[in-house]
């Protein structure tokens, strides 16, 4: 976790927010929002709410008092007790990208792999600044989608000693992924009063919550597991063009999402999540890391503020860039930043994603982590008092001088700036001499040594027999067949292309 206590930037007026709360509480009301489960509608109505078919209209009275009882900040608790985390307050926590069906390494762009996964899982742990490898960071396509979810949460628990996010649907799938993490917590019980293990819903915008998102909604919120509900808006397709519009939308359809985990277990951890970005209007593609988005983050991190509730921003390292280029670097920074500077306390999608989000790259993953670095670095207060002036270092080296040589230098040389893993810093004819490798040839380097120096953290032996007895005992009633790794992971030494 990183403890963000920078001053916030607010970039909306008190006449601005008035605007926006009267556009979403009338959108809320006039328009609504559809639900696709009869228990949604049902505890809605028995709430007072107005249900027309699977249209709910709110009294946006209601959704405040409900995203009221939500805690402003809870705890997560990771099977390694240093890696737990809090969630909410000043706190940063950063999770890998998650979800992309491809992955990139060394130029060459295919299918992700379950070896990929693991690797990736391998590089997660052995990073400081990622808290959690989230759910999938690159879909393992040659495992079975009926079972995928099994074996993706058994390797996140083994290979890292993380809070981890389970599948949110269908719930079959949440349900195995809570069974599991009850397993690691010690049960059901334990599990309820010591959560571990989160989920990411999305809204199928506009204004409208799918069964299946709403099936795992229901799983963790039942289960009191915290639950991120996280609009999915790309202005111009599934939100109007303008900012304003995309946050009132954003605000109306995360609210009566956050209403319902409420109306299930009142008091229930959950998060503000918003993804909010662009679309090329040429071609219809997606954008990322432009203007829109970083305003759309100062924007959203302020409502969250607003609303008391922990926030998870709309990224992120995102770039629309298909290789590790500088537009990719650029776009990531500019969305990265903007999560900083508006406070976020989750930052999903923080390392390798690439080509909006269809690919995972190994080489940006490591750039990633050293741009999280960067920041981070950058964000932590500055210790200002008597020892920081070295005044006496001015005493030594007098007028016209250099303080290479001074006490004070050679006290603190080895650790007083911030020294990049993959960044260079040679001069011209060392860099020649080293082969004129850019940025990205470099990175291939670092995402390799981090794989090749991971060391699996341990894991109790009754509690990986009795996941992994629950994976294959699920897998046979699901009719598929998959591989179960037994003993400790070797780091893949093969080229991951």
């Amino acid at each position: 976790m990183f403890l963000n206590s920078m001053p916030r930037l607010d970039v909306l007026s008190d006449d601005d927010l008035a605007t926006l709360d009267a556009g979403w509480e009338r959108l809320a009301a006039e328009v609504g929002v559809r639900f696709d489960h009869p228990r949604a509608l049902e505890l809605f109505q028995a709430a007072g709410q107005t249900v027309d078919g699977e249209v709910v209209h709110f009294d946006p009275g209601f959704l405040r008092a409900q995203v009221a009882l939500a805690p402003a900040s809870f705890h997560l608790h990771a099977r390694n007790p240093a890696r737990s985390l809090e969630v909410g307050g000043d706190q940063m926590i950063f999770a890998a990208t998650n979800g992309p069906p491809f992955v990139r390494a060394g130029g060459e762009r295919r299918d992700g792999s379950m070896a990929d996964l693991e690797r990736f899982l391998m590089m997660t742990q052995m990073t400081d600044v990622l808290d959690t490898p989230g759910r999938s960071i690159v879909e393992p396509n040659d495992v079975p989608l009926d079972v995928r979810h099994l074996v993706r949460a058994l390797e996140a628990i083994r290979l890292t000693d993380r809070v981890w996010s389970g599948e949110p649907s269908p719930q079959r799938s949440a349900e195995d992924c809570l069974a599991m993490a009850a397993i690691v917590m010690g049960g059901a019980e334990a599990l309820l009063e010591r959560p571990a293990v989160f989920c990411n819903i999305n809204v199928n915008s506009p204004l409208h919550y799918d069964v299946r998102m709403l099936e795992g909604l229901f799983a963790y919120a039942d289960a009191g597991q915290p639950v991120i509900v996280t609009p999915f808006l790309l202005m111009g397709a599934m939100a109007p063009v303008t900012v304003p519009a995309a946050l009132v939308q954003q605000t109306a359809e995360v609210l009566a999402g956050l209403a319902l985990v409420q109306l299930v277990r009142p008091g229930a951890p959950c998060v503000m999540g918003s993804f909010l970005s662009a679309t090329d209007m040429k071609s219809g593609a997606p954008s990322f890391g432009g203007p829109e988005s970083a305003f759309g983050l100062y924007a959203s991190g302020q409502l969250a503020r607003r609303f008391g509730l922990p926030w998870r921003s709309g990224g992120g390292t995102l770039t629309a860039s298909q290789t590790v280029d500088f537009q990719a670097g650029y776009e990531a920074f500019n969305t990265l930043s903007a999560a900083f500077l508006s406070g976020a306390n989750v930052c999903w999608q923080s390392a390798g994603w690439l080509e909006g989000g269809l690919v995972t790259c190994f080489e940006k993953f490591v750039a990633d982590v050293e741009l999280i670095e960067l920041l981070q670095q950058q964000f932590a207060p500055a210790t200002i008092d008597e020892a920081s002036l070295a005044y006496d270092a001015h005493v030594e080296v007098g007028q016209g001088g250099h303080f290479f040589g001074t006490e004070h230098t050679l006290a603190h040389f080895r650790d007083c700036f911030w020294r990049p893993t993959i960044g260079s810093t040679d001069n011209i004819d060392r860099w020649r001499k080293n082969g004129s490798r850019d940025y990205a040839s470099r990175s291939e380097d670092r995402w390799r040594a981090l794989v090749e120096s991971y060391q699996q953290p341990p894991l109790e032996d009754a509690v990986e027999a009795e996941l992994v007895e629950f994976v294959e005992r699920r897998v046979r009633e699901l009719g598929d067949t998959v591989s179960i790794r037994r003993g400790p992971a070797q780091p893949a030494r093969e080229q991951a292309s």
